[in-house]
């Protein structure tokens, strides 16, 4: 059987992860000693450097083995007076990443850049040095691998995200770097312990949340399960040690001689349907069954309770005995036929769970993982998991796209793992360019490397991998950006579905697309996959900076009116002083700023007018104190809102309220909400309705009435006698405790003032009415 458990970290070293290196001491070593005289002077008994020297002498000369040993020498002097948080040279980390990389078998090339991946960042030395003395290949690999300044972004979030970008840059043009740093991650969570309890925390979530499903998305199995049990034991150490003492707990002789002998019949069961097999026990990594508990828990709305990590001692109804598949089996077989032969067999001996059946043969993971999943119940009742597979799947299910440096695959299979890999790249460059910050970038890289997934299909045959709990929204956004955008309606199996369905396995899916973009921010509420939420605010962010602009140069013109003035007419020298004095790029930043409200029009007004009179001398202010009423439709975009509090209609005298960062915000002049504001002038424009509004506004009303049998239906007939919409209707609690009869608000939608007053006349005119107004919040 495989251990679960992951060995607890000895109190060796441990850089930050986040941050690369952390030496006690840093100071700039001394550079000039060439990589040649190093490779000359290489002393084979070095013992820091010997063992891995063995390691690579089983696939390399020893010519490759001496640039390798020469990059050693030289990161030894670079790294020479640093110190790691256990004491130990620095130097250690680099050799142990190499270590890393050497497993894998890959090429010279990534063994010298692992050796000097911190050698840039932590160092006087240059990637150009680097490539002089190592090669142009060795310098990419490390420069794609160094972090970029933190000193010149506003946060570490920010910095961290720009150098994220740098590293999925350099992996589209060489995969090797994400590989090496998934190396460089794995030893410093291998040696996490000499680092202090809050950052251990901080860095195994990072790795729970980035790293461990970045290792799952190129198929590093093994990497992926070596770094989530590593982060678990870091970041929920009671945790982890209790679920241990459970899982111990349920290991007992009577299981492992069920399991001993389940293992038995298969093999005999193989041997019979003529299956030439190798079986293999496994046990469930103790960070997967701890995820499966939560998972239930959120499936049941339930918090998880710590106590419950006791449940395998014997406790009834623990999330920890609901998790079945604990123990399972692997049989690696010659062929894809003898995977489907052994699926058979098993399936004829013994009884498997409804359901649970999945064919990643057929249609391959996003990793390009390929399997047969099935899970039986096994000889005490219990749920065993089978995973059928063949040889060459087993290597890139356990090394992914470390497997074909390792092992000789075929063409097809290196170039399927390199597309799906390259491809899962430029999805995260795409993520950060459509991200407004560091923050919201990270948050959508975690949304898009969920582990579950399912399978969607397109009207032509195309298969579509999405995170578990995807809608057709996300599926038009993997089809194409400009799919998402015009998307308004959809078909699922033949069958027209709402947009915000949740898709599930299998789905054949047709996104239906309006001939204007059609996006709306209600679709964040239900979207899964990262790509598809950065898209949308990319696409709102941008429409709000387009109304922002064009309310902004409106709001302006009506400033200089008065002066004689428009924006057109204002010189270009005077826009220069201007522009130069805010420090502002163009005019268009101007306008955004204005129509945000984030600058005053009337205050750019005069400095421009003060502007235009340095440079011609010609202008006098007119009337500055007043400004003519800014029209508005109603429908002017995100950046003109109608107030809610006292939703003003047509024909109702109105008056803008600039809201910083919001843009424009209509109140009725009456409105108590904005009365400590009509004394400061710069904070607001009068305003007036355009003739041509011919959208319905909504109005609620409030209505005290008699109770009586039929009372409601009565008043909702009456409004709709007038051609008007009821939005909704709600029994409100009077302001008066004493007040006689029943309260109502109801939100009709009208056309202007005189349809509402037409409305308000029938209203009162029902029997049980007593009273009609309009609400005011």
């Amino acid at each position: 059987m495989e251990s679960a458990q992951a060995t607890a970290p000895h109190p060796s070293d441990s850089a930050d992860p986040a941050d690369s290196a952390d030496p006690a001491t840093t100071t700039g070593p001394r550079s000039g000693t060439s990589g040649a005289s190093v490779a000359s002077s290489y002393d084979v008994s070095d013992p820091l450097f010997a063992p891995l020297a063995e390691r690579l002498a089983g696939y390399l000369d020893a010519g490759d083995i001496a640039r390798i040993a020469a990059a050693y020498r030289f990161a030894a002097e670079m790294h020479i007076e640093q110190f790691r948080a256990s004491g130990e040279p620095y130097i250690v980390h680099p050799l142990a990443v190499a270590g890393i990389v050497a497993d894998w078998h890959l090429d010279p090339q990534a063994l010298i850049a692992a050796l000097l991946h911190d050698v840039v960042e932590d160092t006087c030395i240059s990637t150009t040095e680097i490539g002089e003395r190592f090669g142009p290949p060795v310098a990419e690999l490390v420069d794609g691998l160094t972090k970029l300044d933190k000193f010149k972004y506003r946060n570490k979030i920010d910095a961290d995200a720009a150098s994220f970008q740098k590293m999925l840059l350099a992996m589209r043009n060489d995969l090797r770097v994400m590989l090496i740093k998934l190396a460089d991650r794995l030893h410093n969570m291998r040696t996490l312990f000499a680092v202090a309890k809050e950052k251990r925390r901080r860095v195994s979530q990072e790795t729970l949340d980035i790293y461990a499903p970045i290792a799952n998305r190129l198929g590093l199995n093994n990497v992926c399960h070596e770094l989530e049990d590593l982060a678990f034991v870091n970041r929920y150490p009671w945790r982890h040690r209790v679920l241990a003492r459970a899982l111990e707990a349920v290991r007992g002789k009577r299981r492992r001689d069920l399991l001993t002998k389940f293992h038995h019949d298969v093999e005999v069961l193989l041997r019979k349907w003529e299956v030439d097999a190798e079986v293999q026990g496994r046990e469930k990594q103790l960070y997967r069954i701890y995820r499966k508990m939560v998972e239930k828990k959120n499936a049941d709305h339930q918090k998880i309770d710590e106590h419950e990590f006791e449940g395998g001692t014997g406790k009834k109804h623990s999330a920890f005995a609901r998790v079945h598949d604990i123990y399972g089996f692997r049989l690696i077989v010659a062929d894809v036929r003898s995977c489907y032969l052994a699926l058979g067999a098993l399936h004829s001996s013994y009884q498997p769970v409804p359901g649970r059946f999945k064919d990643y043969i057929a249609l391959p993971r996003g990793n390009g993982y390929k399997s047969l999943h099935t899970t039986l119940i096994g000889p005490d009742g219990g749920a065993i998991e089978v995973q059928i597979r063949t040889w060459d799947m087993h290597r890139v299910a356990e090394l992914g796209l470390a497997a074909h440096w390792r092992y000789k695959l075929s063409d097809d299979n290196i170039t399927a793992i390199q597309q799906k890999s390259i491809a899962w790249s430029q999805v995260m460059l795409e993520l950060q360019m459509n991200s407004g910050g560091g923050g919201e970038f990270f948050e959508h890289l975690k949304a898009n490397m969920a582990p579950d997934e399912i399978f969607v299909i397109s009207p032509k045959g195309k298969v579509f991998n999405l995170p578990r709990g995807s809608t057709p929204v996300d599926f038009a956004y993997a089809v194409h950006t400009e799919v998402g955008h015009y998307c308004s309606s959809c078909r699922i199996n033949a069958d027209f579905k709402p947009i915000n369905t949740e898709l599930t396995n299998g789905d054949q899916v047709e996104i239906i697309t309006s001939a204007y973009p059609n996006v709306c921010l209600s679709w964040l509420n239900y979207v899964r996959t990262g790509l598809a939420r950065a898209k949308i605010r990319h696409f709102m962010k941008n429409r709000q900076q387009d109304e922002a602009v064009t309310l902004g140069e409106r709001l302006l013109n009506v400033a200089l009116r008065p002066h004689g003035y428009t924006v057109g007419t204002i010189s270009s020298p005077a826009w220069e002083h201007f522009l130069r004095e805010c420090g502002i790029k163009s005019e268009r930043d101007i306008f955004a700023d204005i129509g945000l409200g984030d600058r005053m029009p009337v205050v750019v007004a005069k400095r421009l007018l003060l502007a235009e009179a340095r440079e011609s001398g010609a202008v006098r202010l007119r009337g500055a104190g007043t400004m003519p009423c800014y029209k508005i439709h109603g429908d002017e975009g995100a950046t003109v809102q109608l107030a809610r509090c006292c939703q003003p209609i047509p024909d109702d005298p109105v008056i803008g309220i600039f809201n910083r960062g919001k843009g424009l915000e209509i109140h009725r002049k009456d409105c108590p909400a904005i009365s400590h504001i009509r004394s400061n002038r710069g904070r607001w424009v009068d305003a007036a309705w355009e003739a041509d509004t011919a959208k319905l506004f909504d109005v609620t009303l409030r209505i005290r009435c008699r109770g009586g049998h039929g009372m409601l239906v009565r008043i909702a007939n009456t409004i709709g006698e007038e051609d008007c919409n009821i939005q909704s209707a709600a029994v409100v609690e009077p302001a008066h405790p004493e007040t006689a009869g029943t309260v109502l608000d109801i939100t009709v939608q009208v056309h202007h003032r005189m349809h509402l007053a037409q409305i308000m006349r029938r209203v009162h005119r029902v029997a049980e009415v007593l009273r009609v107004t309009r609400a005011q919040a």
